[in-house]
Parts: C-alpha cells; sequence; structure tokens
C-alpha cells in the first residue's frame, strides 16, 4: 500500500493530525485540505488514489466538494470516502446515494484506518452501501 498519495480533507486540526500520522506511519503519501475548496484545488493539480472527505467543512461542504471533483474528468476513477460524525443509517445512505464510494464514521478507529483504506484502494470506484 505504501506510496498512494491520500488526500485528507478535515477542517479541524486533532482529527487531521490523527489521520495523517497513521497514514503517514503505514506508508501512505499524504495531503490535507481544510477546506472543500483547497481539495479540490489540491486534486486538480496532482490526482490523489483516494480522498478522505470530511462533510462538514467551512465555505463548500464535502457533498459540494465531491460534486466539483466528479466533474472533473481526470479525477472520475478516484474513490472518495465519507468521513463524519453522523452514523446514523440514513446518513450513510445519503453518502451513498450522493456518490461517495465509501463511509467512515468518527470516531475513526485507528486500528481499523489502514485496513480500511486499503479495501477502498483495492476497490476503487465501487460504492460501499
Amino acid at each position: 500500500m505504501s506510496g498512494h498519495r491520500i488526500l485528507v480533507v478535515e477542517d479541524n486540526s486533532l482529527n487531521l493530525k490523527l489521520v495523517r500520522d497513521v497514514l503517514i506511519a503505514s506508508g501512505f503519501e499524504v495531503v490535507a485540505a481544510g477546506s472543500g475548496e483547497e481539495a479540490v484545488s489540491l486534486a486538480e493539480g496532482r490526482p490523489p488514489d483516494l480522498v478522505l472527505m470530511d462533510l462538514q467543512l467551512p465555505g463548500i461542504d464535502g457533498y459540494e466538494a465531491l460534486r466539483l471533483l466528479r466533474q472533473n474528468p481526470g479525477l472520475g476513477d478516484v474513490p472518495v470516502i465519507a468521513v463524519t460524525a453522523f452514523a446514523m443509517k440514513e446518513d450513510r445512505e445519503r453518502t451513498s446515494r450522493e456518490g461517495f464510494d465509501g463511509y467512515i464514521a468518527k470516531p475513526i478507529s485507528v486500528p481499523a484506518l489502514t485496513s480500511q483504506i486499503g479495501e477502498f484502494l483495492s476497490r476503487g470506484r465501487t460504492r460501499v452501501r
């Protein structure tokens, strides 16, 4: 798995540090964005292999950022995973309906994060329900 470029979109600095540290320790290249606008710009500049997208962001939210990413033909195959504290069944269903390829609930399970990322990378753009 090492060498994969992961774009982490998270406006909470503590959550971002946790995810970044775990992924870097697992051999991933991590690029961080604190807003949806920044995420779209970074992804367009150098496409990641996978995006972890918080849904509640300043400016445009994760849903709108996803729509903008999907409009770019060069980013159409990049899996985008929703990361959110909204953990109800309806929330998971909405992320799938809106076009996210998977879902990780907060608080993030540190032991499970690396294996979850590996699973999402191996699936590519196959939506998880």
